[in-house]
C-alpha cells in the first residue's frame, strides 16, 4: 500500500511543488516566505517518497547488480538534492527579503565541493538514476517502451522552463501509473 502511495504521491508532491514555485513569482521574485518554505517541504517529501520507488523498482530488477547500482546512485542524488532543499528552507528562515538570500547562498556555495556535490553533479544522479531504472525496467519488459519517453518528458521539460516542472509531473504521474498498480498486485 505504501509503495502504491508512493508512485502516486511523489508526481503529486512535484506537481505542488512547481505550482507553488510558480505562484511564490507572481511578485517578481521566488523566496523567502511561506510560498517558498510549504513548496520547498512538498518536494523533499517527494524525494523521500522517491527513496520508496527506486527500492521497488530496484525489487522488480530482482535486486541486480545493475539495478543494485542503479538504486545507490539515485539514493545519492537523492541526499545531495535533499541537502539543497533543506540549505534553500533554512535561508529561507533566515533571509529578511529575496535580496537577502543571495550573500547566504553566496556563503554555502562558496564552501569547497558544495557547489558540484549540492548543486550541479549531485542532484542530477536522482534524474539519472531515474531514468536508468525506468530503461532498465524496459530492457526487461517489466514496463511499456512509453514509460521511459514520459519519464525523459518529465525530465526534459524543467530544462526548457523550470515552470513547466508542474507539467512533466503530469507526464510522471501517468508513466509511474501502471508501476502503482503492479506494486499493488505483487503485494
Amino acid at each position: 500500500m505504501i509503495v502504491r502511495a508512493a508512485y502516486v504521491t511523489a508526481p503529486l508532491l512535484v506537481l505542488a511543488y512547481g505550482v507553488i514555485r510558480i505562484v511564490d513569482g507572481f511578485d517578481g521574485s521566488r523566496g523567502p516566505g511561506p510560498a517558498w518554505t510549504i513548496g520547498h517541504i512538498a518536494f523533499l517529501a517527494a524525494l523521500a517518497l522517491f527513496i520508496v520507488i527506486f527500492r521497488d523498482m530496484w525489487r522488480i530488477l530482482g535486486r541486480t547488480r545493475l539495478a543494485t547500482a542503479q538504486l545507490a546512485v539515485g539514493i545519492a542524488g537523492i541526499a545531495c538534492a535533499a541537502t539543497q532543499f533543506l540549505i534553500d528552507i533554512a535561508i529561507g528562515f533566515m533571509a529578511a527579503d529575496h535580496a537577502a538570500m543571495g550573500p547566504l547562498f553566496e556563503q554555502v556555495q562558496a564552501v569547497p565541493g558544495a557547489q558540484p556535490v549540492i548543486y550541479d553533479v549531485g542532484p542530477f544522479l536522482f534524474y539519472v538514476a531515474q531514468l536508468a531504472l525506468v530503461v532498465h525496467l524496459a530492457a526487461r519488459r517489466q514496463v511499456t517502451l512509453w514509460t521511459p519517453a514520459l519519464v525523459t518528458v518529465d525530465l526534459a521539460l524543467p530544462l526548457i522552463d523550470k515552470d513547466l516542472m508542474s507539467v512533466g509531473a503530469f507526464f510522471l504521474l501517468v508513466s509511474f501509473w501502471p508501476l502503482a498498480r503492479r506494486s499493488t498486485s505483487a503485494a
